[in-house]
């Protein structure tokens, strides 16, 4: 099986060395995605705007795989500060609707370009 990277101009480009996401068989590994707009600059506002805007980010990185938010299996979310996890909970779960990934929520003490949270996803095509 080969490795095929996934890069799309509707999502932020990555970066650093590395793939917007990877795609292995019918499996699609995402790079952790923060709150970039297409033009490489953080979003302004608090942790509602920067995580519905990683999902937009997210969302354009899978369907240019092929896949969508239904078809994700893991999810793992960073965020800077506990105390906002609700505020992400209730955003991720509008994405999600009934589909229930499993996931693992972690505080980190600092993100890159000091966001407020980042999420990398693992979906099947």
């Amino acid at each position: 099986m080969n490795i095929e990277t996934v890069n799309t101009n509707q999502a932020p480009a990555a970066i650093g060395p590395y793939s917007q996401a990877v795609k292995l068989g019918n499996v699609v590994f995402t790079s952790g995605q923060i709150p970039l707009g297409l033009d490489g600059n953080v979003v302004e506002g608090g942790i509602e705007e920067q995580t519905h805007q990683v999902f937009r980010n997210l969302q354009a990185v899978l369907t240019e795989a092929g896949s969508s938010f239904s078809q994700v299996l893991k999810a793992t979310v960073f965020i800077k500060n506990m105390d906002q996890f609700a505020a992400v909970n209730q955003i991720y779960a509008s994405y999600f609707g009934d589909h229930k990934p499993a996931r693992s929520t972690v505080e980190v003490a600092r993100l890159p370009k000091d966001v407020l949270v980042e999420i990398e996803l693992i979906a099947s095509i």
